[in-house]
């Protein structure tokens, strides 16, 4: 079974079905479909195995870094604002080239691109794993990010024509599920191969994993192709895409250490702004556009993306700053620490299948409100009553529960939710497209912990994590109301916003 292709290429037109969804998004009528063999069903269910663990192990490099950043920091004699490169250059990129990954894939082939992008991660990582200095650490994170652009697209192109249509979005949510887990489970893996083994392993961990989806993608995976699509991305907008957020992130971590005032900043913050409009205009003037506009004219797709942009710039900040919170106030080691956060990512594995369940039966908005108000009341608890004494159990355990209940019901949910909307030819780029905004949100995430923590002494380190957690708190609600804007009725326009 294949996905009909339209007469656009990955980033053409939305067509005017999918227009039209701005008024009422709801899902596909379901149509009568001949059932499928259980031959074609065990394939399907391979292939998405295969597809999700190519994603976990690209998202899982998205945060495995966390709990080694202390451990990365002394082994470089280097600050906490120049390492924060080591997880901003792998979003920043990641961020930047997974919409032309999708194109890539489209034109020479998703099967192809999944497996250049896999056996090039493998080699990236190995580099990550041997530099000698945080430079080279820096530089091959921003290779083996592109690498990992060429992976998350091109695994959902191959997992979508396997299964009937009514069976699409389930597959979409385990797909989801699985980068959601991997981005959870990132930091307690990384400790236990930095406790028993070394920080460099949690590069080199990443080789025999790929070694394995390689050798299975050779012989389980199908070819498919785009015929229509034609041209490559415009290279200029792929660059405003990365420098965007680079300049905003430049900005915030540097602001601190320089000043507000210092001109390189606000230069940082004004390029940021300026290069928007630039962006926008270029999209709309180059002849292969870097991310399709038409697909933000969906509500329901608009709104995920900025709940999706909100929510990750929450988690990310958290992951690195519990970790940080726990070696440098309560003094645990990497493994204690990395343990002491377990509850979370076990809750979020957990959980994470049912929630995208959940979304199916009763509409994604539901379930995501829901997980930003979880999320909201875990870290106000941590905000509230975590001291610079530790008692886990009292004070750090019930915040841990909460805030793992709000993630397994809001990143596995947000994948799925902001392609529910389009047709399902255009699911592929169109989370391509969601998990930039993930990846951008990191970005912003970690910005915004080095900006707030600066640079506290021992007395000032509690008050500083506290301020921490309520403005983690506070992006996580935003995630939350955003989706509950009202819809802003244009001139000639009926009818009623659906529901996101």
């Amino acid at each position: 079974m294949t996905i009909p292709e339209e007469r656009t290429s990955a980033t053409g037109s939305v067509p005017s079905a999918a227009a039209a969804q701005e008024e009422a998004p709801q899902e596909e009528t379901p149509q009568e479909e001949a059932p499928q063999d259980p031959a074609a069903r065990r394939r399907a269910l391979q292939v998405l195995a295969l597809s999700s663990l190519g994603v976990f192990v690209v998202f899982l490099d998205t945060t495995i870094v966390n709990v080694a950043f202390e451990t990365i920091s002394r082994s470089f004699h280097t600050t906490t604002d120049h390492l924060a490169w080591v997880l901003n250059a792998y979003s920043l990129v990641f961020a930047a080239m997974l919409i032309p990954a999708g194109r890539l894939a489209d034109r020479y082939g998703r099967k192809r691109i999944f497996l250049i992008g896999i056996s090039g991660f493998a080699l990236t990582s190995a580099l990550c794993g041997l530099a000698p200095s945080s430079g080279i650490l820096i530089g091959a994170r921003a290779l083996q990010a592109a690498f990992a652009a060429l992976v998350t697209p091109t695994s959902l192109a191959l997992v979508l024509p396997e299964f009937p249509a009514s069976r699409r979005p389930v597959a979409i949510g385990t797909w989801g599920a699985m980068g959601a887990a991997a981005a959870a489970l990132g930091p307690t893996l990384g400790a236990l191969l930095t406790q028993y083994a070394s920080w460099r392993w949690i590069f080199l961990v990443n080789v025999p994993i790929a070694v394995v989806v390689v050798s299975f993608g050779l012989r389980l995976l199908r070819e498919s192709r785009d015929p229509q699509a034609s041209g490559l991305p415009d290279p200029l907008g792929v660059l405003l895409v990365a420098a965007m957020p680079a300049s905003l992130s430049l900005a915030i971590i540097e602001g601190p250490k320089w000043g507000w005032a210092d001109p390189r900043v606000i230069a940082g913050f004004v390029l940021a702004a300026a290069l928007l409009p630039v962006f926008l205009l270029r999209t709309r003037a180059a002849a292969q556009p870097v991310m399709d506009l038409a697909l933000f004219k969906v509500r329901q797709f608009r709104l995920v993306n900025a709940a999706t942009l909100l929510f990750a710039a929450a988690f990310y900040g958290m992951l690195l700053g519990n970790i940080i919170f726990l070696q440098t106030v309560w003094h645990y080691s990497v493994l204690r620490a990395a343990l002491a956060t377990a509850p979370s990512p076990l809750v979020v594995t957990v959980l994470a299948r049912t929630a995208s369940r959940l979304s199916h039966t009763y509409g994604p908005r539901r379930i995501l409100t829901a997980g930003a108000l979880l999320w909201t009341a875990g870290l106000s608890l941590n905000a509230s009553i975590v001291g610079s004494t530790p008692h886990w159990t009292v004070h750090w355990l019930p915040g841990a529960l909460l805030m793992g209940l709000g993630i397994g019901m809001t990143l596995p949910v947000q994948s799925g939710a902001a392609v529910q909307a389009l047709p399902p030819n255009r699911f592929a780029v169109g989370s391509a497209v969601n998990a930039g905004f993930r990846q951008l949100g990191a970005v912003l995430g970690i910005s915004v912990f080095v900006a707030v923590l600066g640079a506290p002494g021992p007395s000032t380190a509690l008050d500083a994590f506290h301020h921490i957690w309520w403005v983690l708190a506070g992006l996580g609600l935003a995630a939350g109301l955003v989706l509950h804007l009202p819809r802003i009725r244009r001139a000639g326009e009926l009818g009623q916003a659906g529901p996101a």
